[in-house]
């Protein structure tokens, strides 16, 4: 592992083909034996520290279509939390499920899980039947998992009833020094950026294109206000960025005064401190409070000049919903992915057929989609929302910080990478946006 890391260090890249792979490598696991070990403790007690394991596992080789990567950086997602917590169900499941598909997939079917779904790194390994890649590329990665033997994926490889998150539905994920992918997986890595800043946007940065640039989600035009929930988190962050691109107006809610200062940063004016404002959409635990949802409407309205939200962008989920319904214009549409406060969401339907508005669900994004949203990030008009750094030793601490919504944008973690700052390869490019890349980072 040490020679491989040399030699990415010394920018020796094309000689990885002739470097050999380790038998094993340390990556965060979670454990099959352990699924019941915050049985009776309430979701927001349980600590991802005590079931996120620093492990030395067996190394996959890869197959027809897939390939090895030399993992320099990763960065933390909710699914990592969902899994660490086995939440809303323990991810072997799922593993079982993938291993029946057939010999090439009983590989994840482990008493362990690999678990991450974001990286940048390096190719080590490409199996047969892997033209665009090779050993030395530098890459990120998407976490769209899909096998496109059933005609439903083809339009929208979404749509695959075989599709799959990788590293949270399929094992060898990326929050390890190696890891397994399909090779379609694979992007440029942007060369202005570090490892660590690459491999922040992957999962979010994608989730959030779809599900609010592309017509496979709300299909966002010019002049579109958006209401963003949790605007200066891992989604809202990309969310308010693409707003701002794409010719909308983000109005963004936030819970405190640092985290408004972040969306002013990336250009938004139009600021919601939901926590100073006081809004409890929920009166106890059983019954909403449409007062408070008329209040944030007549709030909104207030701010932008009298409009109602063409878009909702909806991720809290159960806290959130009912209110997210009620404030999107007639004829406005929520969209609705994640649900970090709950799956089931409660709202009057009365504020959606008799005012003609739409949900639509979101979920990840499809190659292109992917590829749209990483070539954003390559051409400097998208940037990393990374916050802060942690090893690979402290990725329970670092889930922990996303669990407990105590973090900004994203959470990175170093992987064989020794330090930050590393791997910028056209650091004129970084020097233009370096202010944008930095926003983040501290907060």
């Amino acid at each position: 592992m040490q020679e491989i890391l040399d030699a990415i260090l010394a920018d020796q890249d094309a000689a990885l083909g002739g470097l050999d792979v380790p038998e094993h490598y340390r990556g965060i696991t979670v454990h099959a034996d352990e699924t019941e070990m915050f049985a009776g403790i309430p979701t927001r007690e349980k600590d991802p520290r005590k079931s996120l394991h620093l492990d030395e596992v067996p190394t996959p080789q890869p197959g027809p279509g897939e390939a090895l990567v030399a993992v320099m950086a990763s960065a933390i997602n909710y699914n990592t939390v969902w899994t660490s917590i086995f939440e809303p169900m323990p991810t072997f499941g799922f593993l079982r499920r993938y291993g029946r598909l057939s010999p090439l997939t009983k590989r994840h079917d482990l008493p362990y899980h690999v678990v991450g779904s974001d990286l940048a790194g390096v190719v080590l390994r490409v199996g047969p039947g892997v033209n665009l890649w090779k050993p030395g590329d530098r890459v990120v990665a998407h976490c769209l998992s899909v096998e496109l033997e059933s005609p439903d994926g083809h339009n929208d490889t979404m749509m695959d009833p075989q599709q799959r998150i990788w590293g949270f539905e399929t094992n060898f994920g990326g929050l390890a020094e190696l890891s397994l992918v399909k090779s379609n997986q694979l992007l440029r890595k942007p060369q202005h950026l570090t490892w660590e800043e690459a491999a922040s946007p992957g999962l979010v940065n994608s989730t959030a294109y779809r599900q609010l640039v592309s017509r496979n989600g709300a299909g966002m035009k010019q002049g579109d206000t958006v209401l963003v929930w949790g605007a200066s988190g891992g989604l809202g962050s990309y969310a308010t960025q693409f707003a701002l691109n794409g010719g909308g107006t983000p109005v963004c809610v936030v819970s405190s005064p640092e985290k408004g200062a972040i969306c002013r940063a990336m250009g938004a004016e139009l600021i919601i401190d939901r926590s100073a404002e006081g809004y409890r959409f929920w009166k106890d635990e059983h019954n909403q409070d449409p007062t408070e949802w008329k209040r944030l409407g007549a709030r909104i309205r207030e701010l932008t000049g009298g409009d109602d939200p063409d878009i909702v962008f909806e991720h809290p989920g159960r806290e959130t919903f009912g209110a997210s319904v009620y404030v999107a214009r007639r004829g406005g549409t929520i969209v609705t992915c994640a649900s970090t406060t709950g799956y089931e969401h409660t709202y009057d339907n009365r504020y959606l057929w008799m005012n003609l508005k739409r949900i639509i669900g979101s979920h990840f994004a499809n190659y292109r989609e992917s590829f749209e949203a990483n070539r954003l990030v390559e051409k400097g008009l998208i940037h990393p929302t990374l916050s802060k750094v942690y090893p690979l030793a402290e990725t329970g601490q670092a889930a922990l910080d996303v669990h407990t919504n105590s973090h900004q944008g994203k959470v990175g973690v170093l992987a064989l990478a020794p330090s930050e700052g590393l791997g910028v390869t056209d650091p004129e490019k970084r020097a233009k946006h370096l202010h944008a890349i930095n926003r983040f980072r501290g907060v």
